[in-house]
């Protein structure tokens, strides 16, 4: 059985390892390309400041470079029985390889900051791949928002009927709702792309580290600079990063219930497609919103994400503790749900139809109240009069509304400002891609 990095030649009972190890072996396949690439600018700086030999330097990388090419880019890497994680693991291929070489590849480091700087590459290149996706479901809603511009339906207050609004504005509201969204996971993006390598395990080394070289090496914006509050932001990461989860879960879980809602036969305002509906064991005419009732449950459970987080780490004093370790648990299936979300939301929305006559129905009738009440204003009557006159009209029946509507300032039924919000979005996504 393989060595632990931390063992002194006391064995562990099974059971205590199987508990303290708990998922790390399964999670820790999604950080081994991140480990190889941390490594290799630690050793790069190992050799800078002459703890390391030029030509050990090269034959470290060599079989880095092999690991990530060979093993970890095609799938083929896993972690071995006995062996605790990710770094133990590539840390045992190198020794294995390279012999006594392959043991000085952790000086100067501590398995907290290599986790640190494992998982703060993990949650950019994250971060930059769910801003993809957020990007191509924004662009969704924009196309069908200016195709559908001039299509009305009710607008709703209380659950009830209340003004008119349009297709236009329906699926615009969640584009700029994303805008905002993306503006968030921005915010995490720069918490997280710091460099916590060199704080080792958290009150930083007597070796003369050259911290700015593996920033620029890995290509971090910026540096933590504190070596306490590096190993502090264990848990802040993930904590930022699971708000902007929540963030984006939150827009999809509105648009998903109004679609459930929206698709009902009370309703009609759309349609889905068959290949997104689901039929009934026994109700021939059933066309049932599965895909998108489970994103609503989905993304209600991301929202709850920050939560999850933050009870797991209160109470923490600063330095490292193993409660961290949990947060991958958690984190980590959450990075993929909300990316499986976005990406059925957005060939949903694209493939989407809508009702062009829903307000043709005489129910809607009376949401065209503030219209009338509007252009009496407009005719010189005080607002007050103008609302009791119209209030009286619906009261005796004899309430007539407009033919039509005459919304034009900005964001508006008749002026949506898709332009100026896809400006706001390009800008914000630039900062991401």
């Amino acid at each position: 059985m393989a060595k632990k990095l931390w063992e002194k030649g006391i064995e562990t009972d099974a059971f205590i390892e199987a508990f303290t190890v708990g998922k790390d072996r399964e999670l820790d396949l999604e950080l081994a390309k991140f480990d190889v690439q941390g490594t290799i600018a630690h050793i790069t700086m190992l050799e800078s400041v002459g703890l390391l030999k030029k030509d050990e330097l090269e034959v470290l990388t060599k079989e880095l470079n092999r690991i990530l090419e060979e093993v970890i880019e095609p799938g083929k890497f896993k972690i071995e029985e006995g062996v605790e994680d990710v770094h133990s693991q590539i840390e045992l291929m190198l020794t294995s390889k390279l012999g006594d070489v392959g043991k000085k590849v952790h000086s100067g480091r501590s398995r907290n900051d290599q986790v640190l700087v494992d998982l703060k590459l993990f949650l950019r290149e994250k971060a930059k791949e769910i801003a993809s996706l957020v990007k191509k479901l924004f662009d969704v809603l924009v196309t069908q928002s200016e195709y559908n511009r001039s299509i009305l339906l009710p607008g709703y207050t209380h659950t009830q009927a209340a003004m008119p609004s349009s297709f236009g504005l329906w699926f615009g509201a969640f584009a700029e709702s994303l805008v905002d969204d993306l503006v968030l996971l921005k915010a995490v993006h720069t918490i997280v792309n710091q460099n916590p390598l060199g704080s080792a395990a958290g009150y930083g080394s007597s070796f003369p580290l050259d911290r700015t070289l593996t920033t620029s090496l890995l290509e971090f914006e910026n540096l933590n600079t504190n070596v306490v509050y590096a190993q502090m932001g264990r848990g802040k990461a993930e904590q930022s990063f699971a708000f902007a989860i929540a963030g984006i879960a939150g827009t999809l879980n509105k648009l998903a219930s109004d679609v459930c809602l929206y698709n009902s036969q009370n309703f009609a305002f759309i349609k889905l497609p068959d290949d997104l509906t689901t039929g009934s064991s026994i109700m021939p005419h059933k066309k049932n919103p599965d895909v998108f009732e489970l994103i609503r449950a989905k993304t209600n459970l991301l929202k709850a994400l920050p939560n999850t987080i933050s009870t797991a780490t209160a109470n923490l004093t600063s330095g490292y503790h193993r409660d961290f370790q949990i947060l991958k648990e958690v984190l980590f299936p959450a990075i993929k749900e909300l990316k499986d979300c976005l990406f059925i939301t957005e060939y949903a929305i694209g493939k989407m139809k809508v009702n062009e006559h829903i307000l043709d129905d005489p129910k809607y009738k009376l949401i065209y109240s503030v219209e009338v009440v509007n252009e009496l204003v407009l005719q010189g009557v005080p607002f007050r009069e103008a609302y009791v006159q119209v209030a009286k009209q619906i009261e005796d029946g004899t309430f007539e509304p407009p033919k039509d509507i005459k919304h034009t300032h900005e964001g508006s039924i008749g002026n949506l400002g898709n332009e100026e919000i896809k400006k706001r979005m390009e800008a914000v996504f630039k900062g991401l891609s």
